[in-house]
């Protein structure tokens, strides 16, 4: 059964991605977005204004850090073949309840996909009045239906907003 791996937030978060959960390429991993292919940390660098040269994982969460952005994922655990969103079932969700208490900074989610959106939505959707939010396309190279710039303009914007 995958499991998420830990949040990445600090004090100083204002901001938090959530994703649905890692795909099999990140759980081997043990990292987040870790499929070569996968466009999330592509778009972070360059909205940064950083060299995306094959960082190394501390590398790529101190950045994320460093502009008041963490990183969770909707679901704790799920059922799931493969590394299809739409193959998740039987999800557990992680406790953001308990996160958001434990840093009231944060005050903006940005959801990587519709499908961690609905997820967080069907586990959480009280908290979604306190926030404000944003539903990105996913950053997954199985997302092919919105072209790359567009993916682009609308992560940058989401990043540096």
């Amino acid at each position: 059964m995958p499991q998420s791996f830990e949040y990445i937030v600090n004090e100083k978060t204002t901001s938090l991605i959530i994703g649905s959960m890692p795909g099999v390429a990140s759980l081997e991993a043990g990292e987040y977005y870790a499929h070569p292919q996968n466009l999330f940390w592509r778009f972070v660098f360059e909205a940064f204004g950083e060299d995306f040269n094959a960082p190394d994982y501390q590398h790529k969460t101190t950045l994320l850090l460093q502009h008041s952005i963490g990183l969770w994922d909707a679901a704790g655990t799920c059922v799931r073949e493969g590394s299809l969103d739409s193959n998740i079932k039987d999800v557990v969700p992680n406790d953001f309840y308990s996160l958001f208490l434990a840093y009231p900074k944060i005050e903006r989610l940005l959801f990587n996909g519709k499908k961690a959106f609905e997820l967080f939505k069907r586990f959480h959707a009280p908290l979604l009045n306190n926030k404000t939010y944003l539903v990105l396309p996913s950053t997954s190279p199985a997302n092919a239906s919105i072209p790359l710039e567009k993916r682009r303009k609308l992560w940058f914007a989401a990043l540096q907003g």
